[in-house]
């Protein structure tokens, strides 16, 4: 059983047991999360498209951590000129377990 949900603007295939990194959610470690933005669900050849949404179809997941993805860095240079700017960005995750997936 898999489904395709929708957290951070971004779409994600999940199963149960699975552990995934999406966009920063406000929810303590450990906390229960229930996702109602389901896209997609299919059990086997059973499969249930939305239109966006299926409807009372719910993902639950359990927060694992939150962290940083590792340094990006931006470096922009014109030639000859004397311009040199060099930045660096990490952005901030949150780690999920997808525990049950209902539809």
């Amino acid at each position: 059983m898999y489904a395709v949900i929708q957290t951070g603007g971004k779409q994600y295939k999940v199963s149960p047991g699975e552990v995934l990194r999406v966009e920063k959610l406000d929810a303590e470690v450990g906390a229960e999360l229930e996702i109602p933005e389901v896209l997609l669900v299919a059990d086997g050849a059973d499969v249930k498209v939305g239109t966006p949404l299926v409807e009372a179809a719910r993902v639950k997941a359990r927060v694992v951590e939150h962290g940083r993805h590792p340094k990006v860095i931006v470096f922009k240079k014109k030639r000859r000129q004397g311009y040199k700017v060099k930045k660096g960005h990490r952005q901030a995750y949150t780690a999920i377990e997808i525990q049950e997936i209902s539809a």
